[in-house]
This record gives structure tokens, sequence and C-alpha cells, in this order.
């Protein structure tokens, strides 16, 4: 009588593929949450970039930075921006404060003038500078 031989992995082969598994998953999770909550401030980023169009416009015409009163910003409001206002040119954007790690946190986009019509810009805020895109940081 001939004896046929079972092939396959032994209980211990899958457990230790079970336990690597683990490890990277405890590892890779916190990442993959900072990534998500780095996805969001950039939208808050890209919220706040879009009213520097119409400031530079602005100045452009008028030689002078808007004041308060004299330039509306389109309402932007999404999942992840509360709000995006400008005063004297300086436009903050507002992350909702439901969201995890930005809680209402804001990005602040500051001009100045450059000399010759132009506008240089720097970005500042109170979301936390690991969240913040790298050109905000």
């Amino acid at each position: 009588m001939k004896r046929s031989m079972q092939k396959g992995f032994t209980l211990i082969e899958l457990m230790i593929v079970v336990a690597i598994i683990g490890i990277l998953a405890a590892v890779a999770l916190p990442a993959y949450q900072d990534y998500t909550v780095r996805a969001k401030a950039t939208e808050v980023m890209l919220a706040a970039a879009g009213g520097k169009t119409a400031v530079a416009e602005f100045f452009q015409v008028n030689g002078a930075l808007p004041a308060a009163a004299s330039l509306t910003l389109a309402t932007q409001s999404t999942t992840n921006v509360a709000s995006v206002a400008q005063s004297g040119g300086v436009i903050t954007a507002t992350s909702q404060a439901a969201i995890t790690g930005l809680s209402g946190g804001t990005i602040t986009l500051t001009p100045t003038d450059a000399g010759g019509g132009v506008l240089n810009w720097a970005c500042s805020g109170d979301i936390n500078a690991k969240y913040r895109p790298s050109s905000c940081k």
C-alpha cells in the first residue's frame, strides 16, 4: 500500500504569517490616519489659495490691498472647509470643527508687496505643522 503525502502549510507557519501581517497593520494604520488628516488639511489650504487670485487682481487694479468690505471671496463650505474669509488681503480658511486632528484650525495666507505689482504670500496657521501641506510649513 502506497502512502500519499499531504502538501500544505503547517499551523505554525500560518500563525507566523498572521503575526507578521498583524505587526505590519499596527505600524501602517497610524501612518494612514495621518495621511487622511493631511489630505483634509490640504483641502483647507486649497480653499484659501482660491482667494489669492481675487486679492492679487484687486492689488493690480487698485495698487493697494483690499479692505475687509471692498472684496468678498466666494463662499466655500465643504465637508472639510467651514469658511474662507479675507480682511486687508489676509485670507483665512477654517476647517470644520468635527475633523480629528484639525478641529476648526485655520490656515492664513498673508500677502506682502514685493514691488512692481507683485505680491509675496506667507502661509501660517494654527493647524499642526505635521498636517499642513509642505508649501505651508
